[in-house]
């Protein structure tokens, strides 16, 4: 059976790319920026008890019809498809969160990204799916060389068994999260979606998310607090107070549009009710 064919209009109008169609770099650089910029990361479904699915059907009709945002299994799969239509060879990767997590604490197989193969450049790491961390252009797949693939630079680093992508802060490196060139199964991504969206011990259960990443800023909102963190490090942070403030924000900032009486998550969880 054939794969479901992917309105590439809908999708280009809904990011706003009017560029050219052809797969090379620059044509994968200009989509990335403008997916990055107009399609937000967010949680929100799984704060309305709902369980995501990752079949491209249902990825158009939530991001591209129904302008919402999704987490790594949706961006990531979106953006999948529509470059390999272009004629970009993509390859989906699975790789472990690090960021802000202690070294010490080994964590799930709970992020996807891709490798993109282009004609005239070579191989990239794409990824619009890592929410407040995610890449506003793809990074080349070279080793212990700095990037500039968001507001502070970047670098992938070769650590034998897995590649660790990492991003400066002040003067430190820190990394992102770890992967593997391997390619999973397509399975692994079903059992990893499914973690990420329902196992009770999942951070997306007790935490709201939402982030969109601008060439010159960030938006981002964690529970009751939401942060504008912007190129030249200047950072105001606001805290969110009702639910007519949460609404506010996810319209204003992220394009989030939901019904005023909407509500987020259970009774007591760390966000405005």
């Amino acid at each position: 059976m054939s794969a479901p064919a992917l309105d590439l209009d809908a999708y280009f109008t809904r990011i706003g790319y009017t560029g050219p169609r052809t797969p090379t770099f620059a044509t994968l650089a200009a989509i990335h920026a403008c997916h990055a910029q107009t399609i937000p990361f967010e949680n929100l479904d799984v704060q309305l008890g709902r369980v995501i699915r990752i079949d491209l059907p249902s990825i158009e009709q939530k991001l591209v019809h129904g302008r919402r945002g999704g987490y790594c299994f949706e961006q990531n799969a979106l953006l999948a498809a529509v470059l390999r239509t272009l004629g970009f060879a993509v390859t989906p990767l699975i790789g472990r969160v690090r960021w802000k997590i202690p070294a010490e604490t080994v964590t799930a197989l709970t992020h996807q990204l891709l490798r993109v193969e282009t004609p005239d450049a070579g191989p990239f790491i794409a990824d619009v799916g890592f929410g407040s961390m995610s890449l506003y252009q793809p990074l080349r797949l070279a080793f212990d060389v700095e990037q500039s693939g968001c507001l502070e630079p970047r670098r992938l680093v070769n650590r034998n068994d897995h590649v660790a992508h990492q991003a400066k802060h002040h003067d430190a490196w820190i990394d992102v999260y770890h992967f593997t060139l391997t390619p999973p199964q397509p399975v692994d991504f079903e059992v990893s979606n499914w973690y990420t969206c329902a196992n009770p011990q999942s951070a997306f259960l007790h935490n709201l998310r939402a982030s969109l990443t601008l060439a010159d800023r960030r938006h981002t909102l964690f529970n009751r607090e939401f942060t504008l963190r912007y190129a030249d490090g200047r950072v105001e942070k606001r805290t969110l107070e009702t639910p007519a403030q949460l609404l506010e924000v996810l319209a204003t900032y992220f394009g989030l549009h939901f019904p005023p009486e909407t509500r987020f998550g259970k009774p007591g969880a760390p966000w405005p009710q």
